[in-house]
């Protein structure tokens, strides 16, 4: 396993993309409501929000393609229509919600502007940053990344040995599920799919390399970003565990998150914070808008002219949407995610597996029965719940919102057993 400077400026530009809004707001508020349990809901957040994305880099480095080939084994209108599904929520919901954290936290507190100013200026610059692509790698990892890393981990010391009161109980019933499902607010697993193309893309411009040499570069930069996020999601949780009693219990994501820069880093806090949230969002912004003009530069035979169009309408959604505030487009993903969320975590966990274990026959079951399956969670999330809820009971952890997972392994187990049993012609 070899790291050298280009593996560390690789590893930090990725972290930067995974980490924005969600990963800043989400973690304190998790660990606020798990109190005693910080510990359990960090391992299943854990789980949804480094894991998975760590083993999407290593599906991208296995394929060195783009997200297309994620689901090519099903059939190429399913891969098209899924990557369509994937790169249109990214910029209609995780994008937009750089820009309205960063109005929340960064800009109205200070300069009591609309959001519909603080969303122009930010998208503009995004989109700058997009049309010189090239440099995103150097930028992001060289700079912004150590910048954003410092001020976090600034705050998650000094609130481990600040004075604070006991812990309060948890309110979680299931903390291990409740973490991973707050996980998937982070969009991180649908990140790794997004922002593993902008590297692979990155790096093909920066020069050329061995099929060898780029998939050690992106699985060990892929390992530097995640041992990051998990160092990252850890302390924050465990600060909002640390400091739930030092607020109101209806607190919101952001205030919190406000409330402790203030509480660790005192008065100049705030400023810290203010930098933090706009370098760690415009960096998650820039990767999604990215990600979404390459796939439209690749679908019309690389133009230049459809990377150009796609990035500049990329940026008028983020500043369309970036007009609601947090919680609402938080309100708004659930529906998306709970449909989209198995799907992707399905797809990356077939795409490590050896080929020996997911023949076509097997990728395709098991995608098709990870599709019904979480259907009953998705029609719960639009208002059907009373609808589906006794069929929701049927299913192993149907009431945890993973009615898709048992049926997922069972199906992976039973047609690769079919396949075995099958003699061949």
């Amino acid at each position: 396993m070899r790291f050298n400077k280009e593996t560390f400026i690789t590893g930090f530009a990725l972290f930067s993309m995974f980490f924005g809004a969600g990963n800043l707001i989400l973690p304190p508020n998790l660990g606020f409501k798990a109190g005693d349990m910080w510990f359990w809901v960090t391992i299943g957040f854990v789980i949804s929000a480094v894991v998975l994305p760590l083993l999407g880099i290593f599906a991208h480095a296995r394929l060195q393609g783009t997200m297309l080939d994620f689901g090519k084994k099903v059939s190429p209108t399913f891969s098209l229509i899924y990557c369509f599904i994937v790169y249109a929520i990214s910029i209609t919901l995780p994008s937009p919600r750089t820009a309205s954290v960063t109005h929340e936290m960064a800009i109205q507190p200070f300069f009591g502007t609309s959001s519909l100013l603080t969303s122009s200026v930010y998208f503009a610059i995004v989109l700058f940053f997009v049309l010189n692509r090239s440099k995103i790698l150097n930028i992001l990892g060289k700079f912004l990344t150590p910048i954003i890393f410092v001020v976090i981990l600034s705050i998650i010391f000094i609130g481990i040995f600040a004075a604070h009161p006991p812990m309060n109980a948890s309110v979680f019933q299931t903390p291990v599920i409740d973490g991973l499902l707050e996980g998937y607010q982070t969009f991180d697993a649908i990140g790794a799919v997004v922002v593993g193309g902008v590297i692979i893309i990155s790096l093909q411009l920066k020069g050329k390399k061995s099929f060898d040499e780029n998939r050690s570069l992106i699985r060990n930069s892929g390992i530097i970003a995640g041992i990051g996020l998990f160092i990252v999601y850890a302390g924050l949780i465990f600060n909002g565990a640390l400091f739930n009693g030092d607020f109101e219990q209806e607190i919101s994501r952001t205030e919190l998150l406000s409330g402790l820069s203030l509480k660790t880093l005192g008065s100049v806090g705030s400023t810290f914070l203010s930098v933090l949230v706009s370098l760690a969002c415009f960096t998650t912004a820039v990767g999604i808008v990215t990600g979404t003009a390459d796939f439209i530069k690749g679908i019309f035979k690389e133009s230049q002219e459809a990377y150009i169009i796609t990035a500049i309408i990329g940026c008028i959604l983020g500043v369309t949407m970036g007009q609601l505030d947090v919680h609402d487009i938080i309100v708004v993903a659930i529906p998306a995610l709970m449909f989209i969320y198995p799907i992707t975590i399905v797809l990356i966990l077939l795409n490590v597996l050896p080929d020996k274990f997911t023949p076509v026959f097997v990728f395709r079951a098991v995608v098709i029965v990870t599709i019904i399956f979480s259907l009953p969670d998705f029609l719960a999330s639009i208002g059907f719940k009373e609808q589906v809820q006794p069929i929701l009971e049927l299913i192993p952890f149907g009431q945890y919102s993973l009615a898709w997972l048992l049926p997922a392994i069972f199906c992976l187990i039973i047609s690769n057993t079919f396949i075995k049993m099958t003699p061949s012609e």
